[in-house]
Parts: C-alpha cells; sequence; structure tokens
C-alpha cells in the first residue's frame, strides 16, 4: 500500500459540542487512532469546515479521512471527497441524541463517543479509495423482449431519452395480449364505457420510431455479457442469427390466462360455450366485423343470457389453481358485460363475485355498469353444467346465504381466468410419466449464467425483485421485468411499469459505463477482489453469490464478473479463508473496527455489546430511533454491514475472544416475504450464523451471547427495546470470561 496520510475531523454542531468534549476526542483520534492529522470544527458540513477538509487534501497529502459527526447516511454530498477513502462515526444519531442529556449519563456517553471515533480510525486505515470496475461496457442500446402494450411503451419511453432500442417480438405482429381485444377500460373521464384500445397508435409510434430496431417472428437465442457489454443472438423465423451489442434488458414477455380446461367443474373445455376472457373478446371482435351482434359459439344464435364467473381458478387456498387475485379481471368482466348491454340492452348480463375489486376510477366504471343493467351478485359458484346450447350455472348466492344452491341456465358463460406469466417457467408443470418426454417451457432470454438460463422466479412463476424498494430489477444486474410478467396488473399498471423499467434499464448502462454500480448502492465503485493465491476453491463463493456474478475460470478458480455484482458482500462472509475483499469494505476494515473498541475489566460492571447492523434496514431503524429520541444501552458498539450475508464468523469469534459480552446480529426479513436489499443474503447469512454454537462450545460461552434479529426499516421503537432488553439479559447471564485477556 503506498504511503497514507489520514486526518480525523470532530464536529460540534448540532449539539455534540455541548454533549461531548470534543478536545478529548480529537486527543483520543491522535493517541488511539494514530492518525497524523486531528481537528475539531463548530459545523463540519458547512462551507468552511468542508472547505477546510479540501484544503488538507490538497496542501497537506491528506489521503485517508475519518469524520466523527453525524450518520453516515447524512450530509453525503457535503462529505463526498471521490478521491479519499473516507469513514464516518456517528456521534449524532448514534450517541448524543439516543442517549439522556443528564450528569449521570455524561461518562457513558462520552465512553461511547471516544469508541466511535477508535473505530472510526481504524476503519479508514484498513481502507482504499475505491477506482471503480476496469471491465467497463459501453454499449447505450436498449434490448426490449416483448412487443405487447409494455414491451413497445418501454421501447418507445427509451427511445424519447435519445437511446437505440432493440425490440424482439416473437410473432408476426405487434401488440400481444392487448392486441386480440376488441376495446379497453376508459382511461380518462367520464369513466362510462368501453374505448378504443389505443394499440394500433403505440404500433404506428414503434414502426415510424428510426431509434427502434425491429424483429418479428423473432427469440433471443444466447444472452451473454454483462451490464453495459451484453451480446444478444436473436434468432429469426427465417433461420438466421443476428448479434447485438446491448447495454441493459427489459423483459416483458407479458403473460397468458390461466388454463381454463383445469376447470371442468366449472364447464372449462366441456362446451364451446363456456369461454374465457380471451374467448369473449374474439367473439367481439367478430361480431364488430357483421351486424355487432354477440353469437353463441356452438350454433351462431344470438347470445340472449351471459354470465361472468369471477376469480376462476384465482384465490384458491388449495394451491391446485392460482393462489393470487390477477387485479384486472373485475373491471375485463364488466367491460365486457358492458359489450352486450351497449348492442342490446335487453340481453341478460350477470357477474357473479366473491369480492368485485375496482380500485380508482374503476368504481365509476362499475356504477356505470350498474346504470345499464348489468346486474352483481355476491355469491359462489360451484358447478357449470353444460347441457346443449345452455348451461346451468350453480351457485352460492353470499348475500342471501340461502340453504340451497341458486341456479341460472344461461347461452354463454364467461370464466374470469387469471394471469400466468410468461416468465420461463411452468409452475403448473407436472413432472414427466415414466417414458414419456419431459415437457420444458421455452426459454425467454436463454442467458448464460450457472443459475439458469431466465431470471429467477420467486413464487406463482412471477419474476423475483425485491418488491418493496426494487421492483424492477431482477438478480440478473443490468436485466428488468416490467408489466405482468413481474406481478399481476391491467394495461394503465403495465405502461407505467415499462416506463419505469426503462429508466432503470438505462440507469444501469449508464453506470457500467463508469464501472459503478446501479443499485442498490448506487454510485459504489467498488468491487471484489480476491487473493487467488489464497483460494481452497471451495465453491462457497460462486454458489452462494445471489446474482450469478462469479463463474469459475478454466483452473477451477472463482472468476469475479464485476458488472453483475451488487457489492453485497456475500461471497466475502462465504469465504472461509478470507480473501474476498472491497476496497473500502473488507474482513479487515470491520475486524479493525471490533479491535479498536475499549473493552471494560469485569470490574467495572460496563458490558460492551457488538451490534452488526445491515445499512438498508436495521441501521437506518437505529438512526431514526435516534432522530426520535428514544434512548438504549450506552453499552453498544455497532458498526454497520452491507449485508448480513457478508458477515464473515471471525468477526463474531474475534469479538468473543475480545471480551465482548454479547453479540447481535440484524439482519432484513428472510424467507419467500423477504425484505433483503440483496434477495439472499440475510438467508445465507443466517444458515451461516446457524452455525456459530459450535464456536461457543469451543469457547465455553453460553448460546445466549450471540442474538440473530430480523429488523425492519419501520422497526424504529422495537430496536431500543430489543436492544435494552438483551443488555439485560447479558447483565444476568454475567460477564464474558475473556475480559482483561
Amino acid at each position: 500500500m503506498a504511503d497514507i496520510k489520514v486526518a480525523a475531523y470532530i464536529c460540534k454542531g448540532c449539539g455534540l459540542g455541548e454533549r461531548l468534549d470534543t478536545d478529548t476526542l480529537v486527543k483520543i483520534a491522535q493517541k488511539d487512532g494514530k492518525v497524523q492529522l486531528a481537528k475539531s470544527h463548530d459545523f463540519l458540513c458547512n462551507a468552511d469546515g468542508v472547505a477546510m477538509i479540501k484544503n488538507d487534501i490538497a496542501n497537506e497529502g491528506v489521503t485517508h479521512i475519518m469524520i466523527g459527526a453525524c450518520s453516515r447516511r447524512a450530509k453525503t454530498e457535503a462529505f463526498f471527497f471521490p478521491e479519499n477513502a473516507v469513514a464516518r462515526a456517528n456521534l449524532r444519531e448514534g450517541v448524543i441524541w439516543i442517549r439522556p442529556d443528564t450528569e449521570e449519563a455524561r461518562e457513558t456517553t462520552q465512553d461511547m463517543a471516544e469508541d466511535y471515533v477508535r473505530m472510526g480510525c481504524a476503519e479508514v486505515k484498513a481502507m482504499t479509495a475505491p477506482g471503480g470496475n476496469p471491465n467497463t461496457g459501453s454499449s447505450k442500446t436498449l434490448l426490449v423482449v416483448g412487443g405487447g402494450v409494455t414491451g413497445m411503451t418501454a421501447a418507445i419511453e427509451a427511445s424519447k431519452t435519445g437511446y437505440q432500442v432493440v425490440l424482439v417480438e416473437k410473432t408476426g405482429t405487434l401488440g400481444g395480449w392487448a392486441g386480440k381485444l376488441y376495446k379497453r377500460m376508459p382511461v380518462h373521464e367520464p369513466y362510462k364505457t368501453p374505448v378504443d384500445t389505443g394499440i394500433a397508435d403505440l404500433v404506428s409510434q414503434v414502426m415510424g420510431d428510426s431509434n427502434i430496431k425491429l424483429y418479428l417472428n423473432a427469440t433471443v437465442a444466447k444472452t451473454d455479457g454483462a451490464p453495459g457489454r451484453f451480446v444478444v443472438e436473436i434468432a429469426t423465423e427465417s433461420g438466421a442469427t443476428h448479434t447485438e451489442d446491448i447495454g441493459a434488458i427489459v423483459q416483458a414477455s407479458g403473460f397468458t390466462l390461466y388454463d381454463m380446461n383445469k376447470l371442468p367443474e366449472l364447464g372449462g373445455g366441456k362446451s364451446a360455450n363456456v369461454v374465457d376472457h380471451a374467448g369473449l373478446e374474439a367473439l367481439a371482435l367478430e361480431a364488430a366485423g357483421k351486424d355487432g351482434v354477440i353469437r353463441r359459439p356452438s350454433d351462431g344464435q344470438p347470445v340472449k343470457s351471459v354470465v361472468f364467473v369471477q376469480c376462476a381458478g384465482q384465490r384458491d387456498p388449495t394451491g391446485k389453481h392460482l393462489a393470487y387475485c390477477s387485479g384486472f379481471c373485475c373491471n375485463t368482466s364488466i367491460k365486457q358485460a358492458m359489450y352486450f348491454k351497449d348492442a342490446n340492452p335487453s340481453i341478460d348480463t350477470t357477474v357473479i363475485y366473491t369480492d368485485l375489486r375496482t380500485p380508482g376510477n374503476g368504481e365509476d366504471f362499475y356504477r356505470s355498469a350498474q346504470e345499464k343493467g348489468v346486474v352483481f351478485t355476491k355469491g359462489k359458484v360451484a358447478e357449470v353444467v353444460p347441457s346443449g346450447a345452455t348451461s346451468t350455472v350453480k351457485f352460492h348466492d353470499l348475500i342471501l346465504d340461502d340453504a340451497g344452491a341458486a341456479m341460472v341456465d344461461v347461452d354463454l358463460v364467461v370464466l374470469a381466468t387469471g394471469q400466468v406469466p410468461n416468465s420461463g417457467v411452468d409452475i403448473f408443470a407436472a413432472p414427466a410419466a415414466e417414458g414419456e418426454v419431459e415437457v420444458k417451457p421455452i426459454s425467454i432470454l436463454n442467458l448464460n449464467y450457472r443459475q439458469g438460463s431466465d431470471v429467477p422466479q420467486l413464487k406463482q412463476g412471477f419474476t423475483d425483485s425485491h418488491f418493496i424498494c426494487f421492483p424492477y430489477e431482477t438478480r440478473r444486474t443490468g436485466i428488468y421485468t416490467a408489466g405482468p410478467v413481474r406481478r399481476p396488473m391491467d394495461m394503465v399498471q403495465a405502461r407505467e411499469d415499462a416506463t419505469g423499467a426503462a429508466l432503470k434499464a438505462i440507469q444501469a448502462l449508464e453506470n457500467a459505463e463508469l464501472g459503478r454500480a446501479a443499485h442498490p448502492r448506487s454510485g459504489d465503485l467498488s468491487f471484489p477482489k480476491v487473493r487467488l493465491e489464497g483460494c481452497t476453491q471451495c465453491k462457497r463463493c460462486t454458489v452462494e453469490c445471489p446474482f450469478g456474478a462469479i463463474d469459475e475460470d478454466e483452473k477451477r478458480f472463482p472468476l469475479f464478473n464485476e458488472s453483475r455484482c451488487r457489492r453485497c458482500g456475500t461471497c466475502m462472509g462465504a469465504c472461509p479463508v478470507r480473501v474476498i475483499s472491497f476496497e473500502n469494505y473488507s474482513v479487515n476494515t470491520v475486524g479493525a473496527q471490533i479491535k479498536a473498541v475499549d473493552i471494560p475489566d469485569e470490574f467495572s460492571e460496563k458490558p460492551r455489546i457488538l451490534i452488526l447492523a445491515c445499512e438498508n434496514d436495521a441501521y437506518p431503524a437505529l438512526d431514526m430511533a435516534g432522530m426520535n429520541r428514544n434512548e438504549y444501552s450506552a453499552f453498544v458498539r455497532i458498526i454497520p454491514i452491507r449485508c448480513l450475508g457478508s458477515v464473515n464468523t471471525i468477526w463474531v469469534t474475534d469479538a468473543l475472544n475480545a471480551g465482548y459480552d454479547g453479540v447481535m446480529m440484524m439482519g432484513c426479513k428472510s424467507g419467500d416475504e423477504y425484505q433483503c436489499h440483496f434477495v439472499k443474503g440475510s438467508e445465507l447469512g443466517r444458515v451461516r450464523m446457524s452455525k456459530i454454537d459450535d464456536t461457543l462450545k469451543t469457547l465455553n460461552l453460553e448460546s445466549e451471547r450471540v442474538r440473530d434479529l430480523e429488523v425492519a426499516i419501520t422497526d424504529i421503537k422495537r430496536v431500543p427495546e430489543m436492544i435494552n432488553k438483551y443488555a439485560e439479559e447479558l447483565v444476568a447471564i454475567g460477564p464474558s470470561p475473556f475480559k482483561g485477556f
């Protein structure tokens, strides 16, 4: 490492000068932190304070900066020194705002501040200013897969911002599901009647846009590379293959209606006069081309009565069919019911529903249908029995709640089946019987990833994403999903989704050229480095990486694809020999902080509790606890970590050996309803930490000394309570036997 010069700066603003002995903190930085330069300032974040730091960088040769002030989550623009290694000691939210302003608390409050200064100095000295990823990509072309409403909108919006787009559609025409509709719900006042789909206009925009290169009757045969430098092979119906250099990808492959043939109890597949929404749209289009009269498929006679069966094969608690609500079905049935009433008000038109869901302006649309004479019956359909040209619908009336089943004979039954995502997986595919050939779903992107040829799915085949914070991001960096392939939605939502995904894709390809992360650590220039001479080829990093960013070279050593990396550090936590690190986050940066804390002896009655807090949920919750002046124990020392998945067991072992009385790990919720920004990070971290009991037994320590907690960003009151309760438990257990060693 080149010569470094470390400077520590202590702020007196925001009450720090009144609550803390800042002169002593400066001395602590010099003596214990061993920094070459230490100063205090009345308001470090103001123009004079920042100018002082910049002057020291320019004239004093300062390379490493430790700022003792507010949380690292605050004043990020003021304390932005991209050419320098920077560490932050949280003296405001993490010390004075969570401690009472009393004489009795003054000593322990000062102790906290002194330790955080020591920790900040230790951390920054173990860091290097990140230089960025050298394996950058320069392609600024966006690939959109799918030519429906979502795909066309994504392509058009990206083009408006000046980017080139390659649009791939597997059929010979654009439009997707929406292109097969007779009409759509209104999108503006007065929300009274179905309107033109607007698909022709979208198609016209795409066809006339010089920024959009269109492939029809084409599929993606292979996707290789990384953000900014994807290489995509596109296969056309003629057998030709075209190669495109791509910066980022939006998958807008849409949905398929749930197969009504799987609903024989509702007449699915038993009669031509039992159709789904798509079948009804086809009948309406056929009628519009003739006399406007919708006719029975079986004999061509005009439909005089029709029943819409809502939630057909949806919201099924048994798991046999769709477990979810597709969201668009109620309004679609209302729209289709109006097809009949607008053509002939005398047609008996009934919608049987368990719950009618028409959010927003859909309520006006629903009222309009009522005014036109559409009958809405709250009921549960038990059976549809076709008989000749008609069908008998048997249902339980949920309003009257009569003992027997109600029945109605109708010409046509429309089943409101749900959306099944076209995501490259068939969640309903049965295993092949003996002797049969297994039929696999067609891959959408044909990715060259060790974890599979398509973006991972979470539940029900929808593509995986952090639903709360990063809805478009998949586990494949630079690849985004939009529309019903991501979650059930209607056309309005799909167009909004497409715009959001296109903007995120643009952000990814721009960041790829600059060698920095797009999300969630947006702008982070660090990336993992490995000392191959120490690697044991255990493959833990390649297996545990949630994003498929690590492959193997010809010698079976890990091969890091930095442009795919999310900078979570899960590989670092997984490595048993600790040869993986980042310039500004490593086993050493955290380990040095752990060792820098002044551990009181066993007679002082001052426990020390190490908290490793996820920077995305737990640490913000702790910050907000401070902002709300929610007090917690002065005996904790908190180190923010990128993810629970980055926690290396050596940190826990070192802390316990050093005399810490307990270790708390605060990570995000894991499992199917995960909130982890890195998807699998907290889950992998917990699996790893579940084995820490063996270490505790070896050290003859109680298992209660290590605690793993799920913390949400909203746990502002709960986190201090958990800390205080844990501190009381440790007092009851007694001090660590390793104090003083």
